[in-house]
């Protein structure tokens, strides 16, 4: 077992009772821990960051609407006064489901329940020069990749004459129409059509392409027909060329090649097209779907296991109403998370465990200023009333009332000013001392 640590995890307090072992401290993660505050568990908590991140806003940092310290929460953070819960900042790698014990990189400790909840990755389909020369944004620091990418670009554009060239560092594919890809393309639309202009007012924007490429036959696949159309008619009044049944074969850093022969020069390609779910090993390949998910019973336990249960993106549960298994959305994770604390607080109490059911809540995306599609279980609209009620509930789903008053106020600002403040390129990079020194001795 490579890189895994063969000593137990030092510090970690004896269970006065079971142990609960959570992998990944996104919503279902954090959910469930949450859940279990107080009860008669130890709970411990395992992420590879020490920190939970808002994924459906991360296009926002993508774009430099938010800062990144806005939409993550330090995990420690969270649970403070709760002795019956402990965090480690560490990297899962392996299971030995006979032993219940869970090999991490810091080392090793033993479950009474495990609970599998790392969410998913992005997936390239197999096309590796996409996974190459590609963006992906699955976490903070690839949202700021993003945005650093997008800022260099232009600095590097103003001092360019070559027009096919320019064109290339100017124009931006994404590739996905989900709400991830339509949010994007938005956003970067928005930035184009006021605010880059101002930054560069050399460039000729005119030049600047949008494109949102989707396979399929409309966008927000999950989501009604009528609020497929609107959101594809408010891309185009924003100046998005969208591409449906248009799929990405082939880019190499430099041009995107598009099935049927059709070709775009960029350096920009952002992929939201979709994910694979993250896996650890250890579990048996019988337990895996062909899809990679693992599939689970009724109540979220993986099969052939007792005391293994998977949350969220990575689990498939199978029931009459959703026989290819539920949607990969924050909403099923988290009513999951919520089904596994009771019934493993009426484990403790004896009481019979409750069978998950989904209780879809609706679904909704946002365009641009002012433009958003909400999809409920009893009514649908778009346009403004949309967009405030995207506002609200993205705001209440934010963990901490500080991080709700950042993304408030940089909101506010830039609904007033359409400025947004934070298009800074940072490079994180440090030169040590005698290094240093060294510079400066051989430029003398």
């Amino acid at each position: 077992m490579q890189s895994i640590s063969q000593h137990p995890i030092p510090n970690l307090p004896s269970p006065s009772y079971k142990r609960v072992v959570i992998i990944g401290g996104g919503f279902a993660g954090l959910r469930l821990a949450r859940k279990l505050k107080g009860s008669s568990y130890n709970v411990v908590l395992l992420d590879k960051n020490n920190y939970h991140q808002f994924q459906p806003l991360f296009y926002q940092v993508a774009t430099a609407g938010l800062q990144p310290s806005a939409i993550s929460f330090p995990l420690r953070r969270v649970f403070h006064d709760t002795p019956n819960i402990t965090f480690r900042m560490a990297e899962a790698k392996e299971i030995d489901q006979l032993g219940k014990r869970v090999y991490t990189n810091i080392g090793y400790l033993d479950y009474d329940y495990l609970v599998l909840a790392m969410g998913a990755n992005t997936n390239y389909f197999g096309l590796n020069n996409i996974m190459e020369h590609s963006i992906p944004m699955k976490s903070v620091s690839e949202a700021l990749f993003i945005r650093n990418k997008i800022i260099s670009n232009y600095e590097r554009a103003i001092n360019i004459e070559d027009e096919e060239a320019l064109k290339s560092l100017l124009n931006v594919v994404i590739v996905g129409g989900g709400p991830t890809g339509v949010e994007l393309a938005g956003a970067m639309a928005e930035l184009r059509n006021r605010v880059l202009p101002k930054d560069y007012p050399q460039l000729d924007f005119a030049n600047m392409k949008v494109v949102l490429v989707e396979m399929g036959d409309q966008l927000l696949s999950g989501m009604s027909e009528i609020s497929s159309k609107k959101a594809k008619l408010y891309l185009e009044k924003l100046g998005v060329q969208v591409k449906l049944g248009a799929a990405v074969e082939d880019f190499d850093g430099k041009l995107v090649r598009i099935k049927g022969g059709e070709q775009i020069y960029t350096q920009t390609v952002l992929w939201a097209a979709g994910i694979t779910p993250n896996k650890i090993g250890g579990i048996n390949a019988g337990s895996l779907s062909k899809s990679g998910r693992y599939l689970v019973d009724q109540y979220n336990r993986i099969k052939d296991s007792e005391a293994i249960y998977a949350l969220g993106d990575i689990c498939l549960m199978q029931d009459e109403a959703y026989p290819n298994g539920h949607p990969q959305v924050a909403q099923v994770a988290l009513q999951q998370a919520n089904t596994l604390a009771v019934n493993l607080k009426n484990m403790l109490r004896g009481k019979p465990l409750k069978a998950f059911k989904y209780k879809d809540l609706g679904s909704m995306a946002t365009v641009g200023k002012k433009l958003a599609v909400v999809d409920l279980p009893f009514i649908r609209f778009q346009g403004v009333l949309a967009w405030l009620t995207w506002l609200f509930v993205h705001l209440m789903a934010i963990v901490g009332v500080k991080n709700r008053l950042f993304i408030f106020l940089d909101w506010a600002w830039n609904y007033l000013s359409f400025d947004p403040a934070l298009r800074l390129l940072i490079r994180p990079s440090y030169v040590k001392p005698r290094d240093r020194d060294k510079l400066v001795e051989d430029k003398n």
